[in-house]
């Protein structure tokens, strides 16, 4: 039940997910994996919306040319973890909030552990390689994948639901090549809180989910594009359980 102090806290969003929302965002479990643009973005959005938990997965440490986009580090951070710096600017954010920081690289080895016990898990990577492990293991524990990228100007979101939408292989079954990016720090914004809109959705139980949708957002027209994804019937991934509901 909200206390007091919570519908103040919160008077501005009960009207939009109500009592019963709020209370489902408290005891909710979140995976950001990344802590990156995108992941200090959705990490931060969520912890103010009043996420209970979020677990922040990252190896690396604050470097100075991450400062113009991942908005929780700052000039004394540099050369922390980032996973851990970000819990620090994140504990206090809410009443109830637990943080979670995980140092480690995302791989085959323990993504399924990391997948452990979430309720959602947000894609805040900048390598698809990650981003396919981490669907994988939504898939299998069950729970829904919000994918995000962005490059420049530009970025993408979908949600993706286990036997419901086409998994991230069928919408991107060949993903850019790798190696650094322009970003610019709105870009990252923006996505970012597309995700976490995303993630709250789903978890009051409110609105209509990109699902089955895939959102490209062009920062410099200033327009939005939404497009209908379709399944592989050959995806390695969801193309036999699609083949048997067809």
């Amino acid at each position: 039940m909200l206390t007091p102090a919570d519908r103040e806290r919160y008077r501005r969003q009960l009207p939009l997910i109500g009592d019963e929302g709020q209370e489902r965002l408290r005891e909710a479990a979140v995976l950001v994996a990344g802590a990156g643009g995108l992941g200090t973005s959705i990490a931060l959005h969520c912890a103010y919306a009043g996420i209970g938990r979020i677990r922040i997965v990252d190896q690396d440490r604050v470097d100075l040319s991450n400062l113009n986009r991942q908005i929780l580090y700052r000039d004394a951070d540099l050369g922390k973890s980032k996973a851990v710096a970000a819990a620090e600017r994140l504990r206090g954010a809410g009443p109830h909030l637990r943080v979670e920081p995980v140092e480690a690289s995302i791989d085959a080895e323990n993504v399924r552990e990391l997948a452990e016990g979430v309720d959602l898990i947000l894609d805040g990577m900048d390598n698809f390689d990650a981003r396919y492990l981490l669907a994988d293991a939504a898939r299998e524990c069950a729970v829904p994948f919000i994918h995000g990228a962005i490059h420049g100007f530009f970025g993408q979101v979908t949600t993706i639901i286990p036997e419901t939408t086409p998994c991230l292989r069928c919408i991107v079954p060949h993903p850019p090549p790798g190696g650094a990016v322009p970003i610019l720090g709105v870009t990252a914004g923006v996505i970012g809180c597309m995700q976490t809109a995303e993630a709250i959705k789903w978890l009051a139980g409110t609105g209509d989910l990109l699902a089955g949708r895939l959102l490209l957002w062009d920062g410099l027209r200033a327009e939005t594009e939404v497009l209908a994804v379709e399944g592989d019937a050959a995806c390695p991934v969801c193309g036999e359980h699609r083949r048997k509901c067809e």
